[in-house]
């Protein structure tokens, strides 16, 4: 049997110069037999087969290119808690019971990556210094105090920071009010996925790269997925395909936006430029409609995201919107050499939550992290195993739902367009 070349390199970027390298994986070769079969090989295929492999369940990754190759390598690093929607929000929307564990699933997220990390002894550049986000408007400063004060009687570590506050924490005068949130952090994506996929190797789990999934058929009690160079028998499926779902499974595609988000990154910054941006290293989002966000890594880069094109790019042109804002903010940035820009598919969902479905039995799907992915998805892994485990859909800590593919999905690039114009112009308005 021929071996399958990549059906698409791993995109240029700054992780994939510098993360560790990927553990050593080959195409599939012929028929295999297993109780779990994964599709995806980002953080919600790797942390599901991780936990698995872990309890002793066999189990296989099939990865159509290579690991880490969506959203998991090419996000912006940050290891963020909670979800979109606040506590008092998920209890008044899905019940006190529910409610409460979606929400400690949100909380907790950011506490399972660095444990992981810890663990495996993943080399990713981890670390802890939390979260900011900063208001843009009189609406944004609102949800920031919602959102502080539900947690902080939660006893989460979150604090609000005023004017003098924020320019401690980041460098730049350019916010008046936010909030730091110690619970959240970074890392190197791409390291982090690859550092998962070799503790799950080493736990007994199977990785097959550079495989695409053709087809999958419900067979009596199981499932065949068959791909150009074998099939895949196994009991159950998780499909964690997220930005990059296509029609494996009907109707999944459509029901998620697959929004563009870029990143543009300096070269090392002279040491007293990096010290005084990002000081204590947290990371930082804006709360606006072109959703900024930033951090400092291990070497002192400043890495610039953000709203993009809606199509890949490795053109710096498409990216001069990131970098004139990481100007704007900080001024000291004017001579910075931007060295990589880079962007990619994240899954938004029209609740703004992530989602669980079984549209059949043995077939489980979680994807739609709304740009919190590194920790979220995670998280849902973990869940994920644990139900194809065995454990019971009532003990999931995120609902059940049918897959419902949004009406009008064909127009999504008009509409992401039209919704940030709105969320722009309301911003301007002071609203």
């Amino acid at each position: 049997m021929s071996v399958v070349v990549p059906q698409k390199p791993l995109p240029k970027s700054l992780y994939a110069e510098t993360a560790q390298p990927a553990p050593e994986t080959a195409p599939l070769a012929g028929d295999v037999t297993t109780r779990v079969a994964i599709v995806g090989g980002g953080y919600t295929g790797l942390s599901t087969a991780l936990h698995l492999a872990e309890a002793g369940i066999d189990v296989i990754v099939i990865e159509a290119n290579e690991i880490g190759w969506g959203a998991s390598g090419r996000n912006g690093g940050q290891v963020n808690a909670g979800l979109k929607w606040e506590p008092e929000e998920l209890e008044s929307g899905f019940g006190a019971d529910l409610g409460k564990r979606m929400a400690r699933l949100g909380d907790s997220a950011p506490d399972l990556v660095f444990e992981l990390i810890q663990k495996h002894g993943i080399d990713c550049a981890p670390v802890r210094g939390g979260t900011i986000r900063a208001a843009v408007s009189k609406r944004s400063e609102a949800g920031i105090r919602t959102y502080q004060r539900q947690w902080a009687e939660r006893g989460a570590p979150v604090e609000l920071a005023d004017a003098e506050k924020m320019v401690a924490l980041t460098g730049s005068h350019a916010y008046s009010f936010g909030a730091y949130d110690r619970r959240g952090g970074q890392v190197n994506p791409l390291g982090y996925a690859r550092g998962l996929a070799k503790a799950a190797l080493a736990a007994g789990a199977r990785i097959v790269t550079r495989t695409a999934v053709l087809g999958l058929t419900q067979t009596g009690a199981g499932w065949t997925l068959r791909t150009a160079t074998g099939t895949v028998t196994a009991d159950r499926v998780v499909i964690a395909t997220n930005g990059y779902s296509d029609d494996l499974w009907p109707g999944l595609r459509r029901s998620i936006v697959p929004a563009f988000s870029a990143i543009a990154a300096t070269a090392p910054l002279p040491a007293e430029i990096a010290a005084a941006i990002m000081p204590t290293r947290p990371v930082l989002y804006e709360m606006s409609a072109a959703y900024a966000y930033y951090r400092v890594d291990d070497q002192g880069r400043f890495l610039m995201g953000g709203r993009s094109v809606l199509r890949d790019s490795a053109t710096f042109s498409d990216y001069r919107g990131l970098v004139s804002h990481a100007r704007r903010l900080f001024p000291a940035l004017e001579n910075a050499l931007w060295t990589h820009v880079w962007n990619g598919q994240t899954a938004i969902t029209w609740d703004h939550l992530p989602h669980v479905h079984e549209p059949a039995p043995g077939l489980h799907i979680g994807l739609g992290y709304n740009g919190r992915g590194v920790a979220m998805a995670t998280a849902m892994g973990r869940m994920l195993a644990r139900r194809t485990a065995g454990g019971t859909a009532e003990e999931l800590d995120l609902p059940v739902t049918k897959i419902d593919p949004i009406f009008g999905h064909v127009a999504w690039p008009f509409a992401v367009k039209g919704r940030l114009f709105w969320e722009k112009f309301r911003e301007r308005m002071g609203f």
